[in-house]
């Protein structure tokens, strides 16, 4: 029997040796739905490790996943394998130790990898600034320590205190290929398999069966702006001032959230046919919005409240000892899931209904209620049948997904459900109303396991910039909620420069606050969905400091989002390389920082935005763009390409019509005033402002532009 903790010291020869552990695959039950083609679930197992002097090789799932050369400095060194598989969680550990005075190592090696990989920092080092990071394009940090591969679903970190540096062979999401070099007197090489799942307890978390949701996911729900009293005229008018105003700048959706079908709720028809408030009815509101070039999205709920119905079809619910059909708190009447004839009657007509009318945005809610004071309150029911209530519960929403769709947006709501992890595409991982706490809380799950949803956001409330701008910048989901008047005012700036959402990656494969996810757990005994249960995420703002990496073909960057705490951070806190200049903007404000060199010095957050971005650039020679005005990541969604040759800053960007769009440019002294040129836009104006060049261009018909910003020959002005 091979024991939990395997110990191998491994003797220095000149010849080659090869070590291989491997362990008994203990695997989770397979979500439903077949595995993705030519994905095969990974081992749960140790990877293989081949060592000579110089050399190390690493191969797990049928290929190598490091390939290093070992530069020793000093004596041979020892080396040590550690692997734990007790539990069914596997851990394996490399640990090679300098011997001999003064004596060092280094590892260079390249880590290869599914397209579904990031640099990533695996725990918070001792002492270190909390910061939530997030990445676009597969950006570099020096926080990052290691790799994690989603589809595959490893982690391979090197410990501290070893000096690490992992850079992707690439720019872009499918980046497959990187660069790893470790220097210390003792380097551990830590590999863990089946990451998410069995280290972070996700059973039901298998990424290689499904993608998470890679658009952007931007638009207006009706809840807080109309609630129940919604009408169909209230539709029709905020379609229109959606085309008008918001759908320009990535708000895409339009979701009606309750109030529009029959009460109480229950049978297919009370939620087909709608209510004398939407005369219409659900096929022409459908039409009303697709003909405004916006998605159409619909509320739909998983209670049920017809007393004549349930007792008419007790087989159609969970019953109590009595065998009368069992009744919740929130969730009515308790679907029986495990019974092909509720689905039947109850779910299919529903869905099947709403995907042939063109509904592509579904939020499925009242979950937790159908969860917890329905299976968990009632689990004797499935007990005494020998069923497992979560794979019912799990079965309900499979269905709903069976009905609609892979292509279809499904929002999963409301609070924390990792039994649907697979099955859904967004979370609303907390409270109703707009919550910060899932920025700090469930960091490392989004855009791995789910897309995170905050809840919507209301640009009538004085923290608009600084929800908008959060939102946008951790690629979460993000409606707004207000009577369409908002939108002709100037409140409607916070979401015009936050939308849309980049598809990020997490910086951290740890929640920087760990206090709600830890408790996940507890689900399974959970009867009260009456409010935030100790899993879900707050509503208050937890971590003060978010960091946005972006890297593109043509240039990177990073934005730091501050809202509060420390005015001045050290660049090392953020990631980024001591000894090196950059040049730093303030987007809401529109303020230049100057030269950053060794510590931002951020200043006061202003009263009115409640928030910072400040983009940083490593800073040239030349003059070199700090920012646009079209988007709070200083250009992630607009610049297609900027270069600088023969005294030229030329680039192309894509505009909206009719929006001013403005180029702020640091010009190094001797450069003298710039001819301006574009193409598909007009020069408005050019002017220096703040100790930054600030350049006006106006598209009528928006689009792609180019546009050139030319500098005098030397000597001339």
């Amino acid at each position: 029997m091979t024991p939990s903790w395997l110990i191998h010291e491994w003797p220095t020869r000149s010849a080659r040796h090869v070590a291989c552990f491997t362990a008994c695959a203990l695997l989770a039950a397979s979500p439903l739905g077949a595995q993705s083609a030519g994905r095969s679930a990974p081992p749960n197992a140790p990877a293989q490790v081949e060592r000579t002097d110089s050399t190390l090789v690493i191969r797990y799932d049928g290929r190598v996943v490091l390939d290093g050369r070992l530069v020793v400095r000093g004596d041979a060194p020892a080396v040590s394998v550690l692997s734990d598989t007790g539990g069914g969680v596997v851990t394996q550990l490399l640990k090679i130790t300098a011997r001999g005075r003064g004596a060092s190592l280094r590892l260079a090696a390249t880590l290869s990898s599914s397209g579904e990989s990031f640099a990533t920092e695996a725990e918070p080092a001792e002492d270190s600034r909390p910061v939530v990071r997030h990445a676009v394009g597969n950006a570099d940090n020096l926080r990052n320590r290691g790799l994690y591969d989603r589809q595959r679903d490893w982690l391979l970190t090197v410990d501290e205190p070893a000096r690490v540096q992992v850079r992707a062979l690439g720019v872009g999401d499918t980046v497959s290929r990187y660069s790893l070099t470790a220097d210390g007197a003792e380097l551990a090489v830590r590999f863990r398999p089946r990451y998410y799942q069995r280290h972070r307890g996700l059973a039901r978390f298998e990424p290689w069966t499904y993608t998470p949701w890679a658009h952007s996911v931007a638009g207006w729900t009706s809840w807080y702006a109309f609630r129940d009293k919604v009408t169909e005229a209230d539709i029709h008018r905020t379609a229109d001032v959606m085309r008008d105003v918001l759908r320009p700048f990535g708000f895409t959706y339009l979701q009606i959230d309750d109030g529009f079908q029959q009460v109480p709720i229950g049978t297919p028809d009370h939620w087909l046919q709608t209510n004398t408030k939407f005369p219409a009815g659900l096929p022409a509101l459908r039409r009303a919005i697709s003909d405004r070039s916006l998605e159409p999205g619909i509320w739909t709920n998983v209670s049920f409240a017809m007393r004549d119905s349930a007792l008419a079809h007790p087989e159609w619910f969970v019953r109590d000892e009595a065998g009368q059909p069992a009744q919740g708190n929130w969730v009515g009447y308790i679907m029986d899931g495990s019974n092909p004839a509720t689905l039947a009657a109850l779910v299919t007509p529903v869905y099947d209904s709403l995907r042939t009318m063109g509904w592509r945005y579904f939020k499925l809610d009242a979950l937790r209620h159908l969860r917890y004071e329905g299976y968990n309150s009632f689990a004797g029911f499935f007990d005494r049948r020998g069923l497992n209530r979560e794979q019912v519960f799990r079965d309900v929403v499979a269905h709903v997904r069976s009905r609609i769709g892979l292509e279809a947006y499904l929002l999963a709501c409301w609070g924390i459900r990792p039994e649907l992890i697979g099955l859904v595409d967004g979370m609303r991982v907390g409270d109703d109303g707009f919550g910060y706490g899932a920025f700090a809380q469930y960091n490392s799950f989004n855009n791995v396991v789910w897309r995170n949803d905050p809840d919507h956001i209301e640009l009538r409330q004085p923290d608009r910039y600084r929800a908008t701008t959060l939102t946008s910048i951790t690629g979460s989901v993000m409606m707004v909620t207000d009577p369409p008047e908002v939108y002709r005012t100037s409140q409607v700036d916070a979401a015009l420069r936050t939308a849309p959402v980049l598809f990020t990656r997490p910086g951290q494969v740890y929640d920087v606050d760990p206090s709600r996810s830890a408790l996940l757990g507890t689900v399974e005994h959970t009867v009260s969905g009456s409010g935030p249960r100790p899993f879900d995420a707050d509503q208050r703002q937890l971590v003060p400091l978010h960091l946005l990496d972006i890297a593109r073909d043509f240039e990177r960057w990073s934005v730091v989002v501050r809202t509060g705490g420390d005015a001045d951070i050290p660049l090392t806190d953020l990631g980024l390389p001591a000894g090196t200049d950059f040049v730093g903007f303030e987007f809401w404000t529109r303020r230049s920082l100057g030269v950053v060199r060794d510590t931002l010095r951020a200043g006061a957050v202003h009263p009115h935005f409640q928030v910072q971005a400040i983009c940083l650039r490593p800073r040239t020679d030349h003059p070199q763009l700090l920012a646009t005005n079209r988007h709070v990541t200083c250009g992630g969604v607009d610049l297609q390409d900027v270069q600088w040759e023969a005294r030229t800053l030329r680039g192309t960007s894509d505009v909206v019509a009719n929006d001013p769009y403005e180029l702020y440019v640091s010009t190094p002294s001797g450069f003298g005033v710039p001819t301006v040129q574009a193409e598909g836009a007009r020069v408005v104006s050019q002017q220096v402002q703040g100790g930054m060049r600030v350049v006006r261009l106006l598209s009528d018909r928006g689009g792609r532009i180019s546009w050139t910003i030319q500098y005098p020959t030397a000597g001339k002005r």
